[in-house]
């Protein structure tokens, strides 16, 4: 996580660093839809299909790498909603881990205003992409959990 020290506060990081708590690959368990998840990864990718015992395969998978590579398997049928609903599985799974774990939560509350970009030097649609034109879709979903966890705080 790196505190960008121009006149607009960044907080940047990679949705695939596992040491990053915000990350989707960050080992920060939590139970979503009757299961526990090991990962907002493991969740993420699951939801892609349809298939029930495809989907435990991937949250059984022993890292968010090995989830993230059952993911993108062309064997098994993708969901045919799937572009449309992507983004709301990973925001849902992302705001029950800041639920479950305080730390998480916190984490993020503490980020303030700061924009938040995921560096993803190859990724266009969740991240910046090597020259920041990236539509950062990572970045922006957290941004929107912080908005709702600070609503609820104000509750």
């Amino acid at each position: 996580m790196l505190f960008d020290e121009n006149e607009k506060k960044l907080l940047s990081l990679t949705r695939n660093d596992p040491n990053q708590l915000l990350a989707s690959y960050a080992k920060t368990d939590f139970e979503l839809d009757g299961l526990e998840w090991p990962s907002v990864e493991h969740y993420y990718q699951a939801m892609k299909f349809d298939d029930a015992d495809y989907r435990e395969q991937i949250r059984l998978a022993p890292h968010p790498a090995d989830a993230a590579k059952l993911g993108k398997s062309r064997r098994h049928q993708r969901r045919k909603d799937w572009k449309k609903t992507s983004v709301t599985y990973m925001t849902r799974a992302t705001y029950i881990k800041c639920r479950t774990h305080a730390e998480v939560a916190q984490l993020l509350l503490d980020s303030g205003d700061m924009e938040i970009k995921d560096l993803s030097q190859y990724d266009y649609f969740w991240g910046s992409g090597r020259d920041m034109r990236g539509e950062n879709t990572f970045g922006k979903m957290l941004m929107g959990v912080r908005k709702k966890l600070r609503e609820e705080l104000h509750k």
